[in-house]
């Protein structure tokens, strides 16, 4: 299929990228953590047409597949994750697996576009008579269908974009055939199927978008228009209208965290290759809603309070050291900082996607690279989940997300240094030819970093390096000599000149141990004699965590065996509250060592690798703080 298409309404518009995607390898924690996800979950879970995932698209087991489960969903996922694992290794079986899953699968595909799980009688394109619906929304009698077609076209692109076939684009782009004429001929309105009043329908706007910018097909922009269009239009969504209003992202739909942020990676690729800056308005507003009132201290979206699902966002101002981050959810959130990252260049989106990664990503993944928590908590238990589980193919996927985002080119002749830690980048730039960073450092766990740049001959470009939002009073040298440029945390320094082979950026970022402050409050509403509204605190408890560079601090059981422990912190500075102490056997990260004076010190490590990663162990980030008098529940 080409660029071009007879039934074209509209001109092609690619998405605005970076000139050339670097060539990157990941080392230390991160590549360690991708090098076991490539052994383990990628290699194992899925090999061939028999395992389990992919036997379930089979006729006798279609034929069963009443209960309308998410279970399809890993095919797409697998496809996904493994096709950038196959290419980024050069593992040839893993590529072989891939399309020989892939080609079983594109078999499978019935003539009308058809490529999931559910028998007819229960497929998405048919009309069903009405039925009750559950508390968020969904039909009763199906939920998952087509939640499952929009990660196997996602699944079945990058397959093509790897290894171009025009079966693989072909069978993607027969599935956006199938819903653009079960959305029009058929009179299928997608947002009043799936969960979370429509939520998890709609995300086949991601797809869409990516079946127009793969096909230059205006039918799949169509497509996309006509999803949001009845996303805005089903009174308990209106998911566009929301965003823009600024409604928090926890009073949208059911505040679904997973489906959220993923729509809204939809609406930005929209943005992307439309240039409709509503779109971006909308998921800005999204995004800082998110950034503001719903991430936990380690990066991840959060939500299970009181009453509120395990899955959706925490109403805004809702704190407690027991909330639960889905990985799904950090998933979509790197995706979507991934989108924002590309269009805007900002370093804010970088910063997350490395909070995220570094603390809640990998903190929910066990060193073997299978295993992986659905739910982890701040304060809580590490419990690996079972087999079926959505979290362990989006934690695979996740993973994979991290080497494309690490460096970037903004042009031909302007660099950018993302995420720290061991690593290297190829770039092709039109001043030097092929240039190579290599970057050496004990990042996350220590502050220098430096990056030795080798051009393959002397030419005048520009380097642009992170400067964390943590990290104040960072220093910026070439070659030794401080480079005349202010540094502001959380943003980027630009580095311009005729680079030549062997120079080196150093960079320092001081990373002392930095204590965190949280509150849980309950007020209660009443009025005065004369009728004003007053509030009463009820209920006040003050919290403290500890975060060194971008990794968050955890303990393990108080004592052997406390889930909680309440501190009484003293104003005095004569002995330090926090200190540095050297790595444990068996640990990557140094422990920090919190004096109290009037007990045992307490020993906090890295949230990720607390209590050993093995199954079954806690971590403790926050600490209750005593209450003093202004702060005693129930003054």
């Amino acid at each position: 299929m080409l660029k071009t298409d007879m039934n074209t309404r509209m001109p092609f518009t690619p998405l605005p990228s970076a000139v050339q995607v670097p060539i990157v390898d990941l080392k230390g924690l991160l590549g360690d953590a991708l090098a076991a996800n490539y052994k383990g979950r990628l290699s194992r879970f899925i090999t061939d047409e028999n395992s389990p995932a992919i036997s379930i698209f089979s006729p006798e087991q279609i034929s069963r597949s009443l209960e309308g489960d998410w279970y399809g969903e890993h095919a797409g996922k697998w496809l996904y994750a493994a096709s950038k694992a196959a290419q980024r290794t050069g593992d040839l079986q893993l590529a072989q697996s891939v399309q020989r899953v892939a080609d079983y699968l594109v078999g499978r595909q019935d003539v009308d576009g058809y490529l999931g799980t559910y028998p007819p009688e229960r497929r998405f394109m048919q009309q069903q008579p009405p039925a009750p619906r559950s508390w968020n929304g969904a039909p009763l009698h199906r939920t998952w269908d087509i939640w499952i077609h929009a990660c196997m076209t996602l699944g079945l692109l990058e397959v093509h974009k790897r290894w171009p076939q025009e079966r693989y684009l072909r069978a993607a782009a027969t599935i956006g055939d199938l819903f653009w004429h079960s959305m029009t001929e058929g009179g299928i309105n997608i947002a009043e199927l799936g969960l979370h009043h429509g939520l998890s329908a709609t995300v086949m706007l991601d797809a869409a978008v990516e079946l127009h910018v793969m096909t230059g097909n205006a039918k799949y922009h169509d497509l996309a228009l006509l999803i949001l269009k009845q996303a805005n239009e089903r009174p308990d969504l209106e998911l566009l209208p929301q965003l823009l209003a600024g409604i928090d992202v926890a009073d949208i739909s059911t505040g679904k965290a997973y489906q959220l942020c993923w729509n809204m990676v939809g609406l930005a690729k929209l943005h992307r290759a439309t240039g409709d800056g509503t779109y971006l308005r909308a998921i800005e507003d999204g995004w800082n809603s998110i950034r503001q009132n719903h991430l936990t201290l380690g990066g991840g979206p959060w939500g299970g309070i009181g009453q509120r699902s395990r899955e959706v966002f925490n109403h805004a101002g809702i704190f407690s050291p027991e909330g639960y981050v889905e990985t799904c959810s950090t998933l979509s959130w790197l995706q979507l900082n991934r989108e924002l990252l590309a269009i805007t260049g900002e370093a804010k989106y970088a910063q997350e996607i490395e909070r995220a990664a570094y603390n809640d990503l990998l903190g929910a993944m066990a060193p073997n690279g299978e295993d992986w928590c659905y739910y982890s908590f701040p304060n809580g238990r590490r419990v690996f989940t079972t087999y079926w589980r959505c979290c362990k193919s989006s934690g695979a996927m996740a993973l994979e997300e991290l080497p494309g985002v690490a460096y970037q080119a903004r042009s031909s002749d302007e660099l950018t240094v993302n995420l720290y830690g061991p690593s290297s980048a190829s770039f092709s730039t039109s001043a030097a030819g092929t240039v190579v960073l290599e970057q050496y450092t004990n990042y996350p766990f220590d502050g220098d970093v430096r990056i030795v740049v080798k051009p393959a001959r002397a030419g005048a470009f520009c380097i642009r390096v992170r400067i964390p939002d943590w990290a104040h009073n960072a220093e910026v040298a070439v070659n030794a000599s401080p480079c005349g440029q202010s540094t502001v945390a959380g943003s980027y320094v630009l580095i311009e000149r005729c680079w030549q082979e062997g120079e080196e950026i150093t960079l320092k970022f001081p990373m002392p141990a930095q204590l965190h402050h949280a509150s849980s409050r309950s007020v209660q509403e009443s009025k005065d004699p004369e009728g004003n509204p007053v509030e009463q605190e009820v209920m006040h408890y003050d919290y403290v965590a500890i975060t060194r560079g971008p990794l968050v601090y955890a303990s393990t059981l108080i004592d052997g065996f406390k889930t909680h422990e309440t501190l009484r912190l003293s104003d005095s500075k004569e002995t330090p509250l926090l200190e540095l102490e050297g790595t444990p056997e068996g640990y990557r990260g140094p422990t920090i060592r919190m004096n109290l004076g009037y007990r045992e010190a307490l020993r906090f490590q890295p949230y990720f690798e607390a209590g050993g990663r093995v199954h079954g162990t806690w971590r403790l980030t926050w600490m209750q703080v005593a209450p003093s008098d202004g702060h005693a529940p129930g003054k």
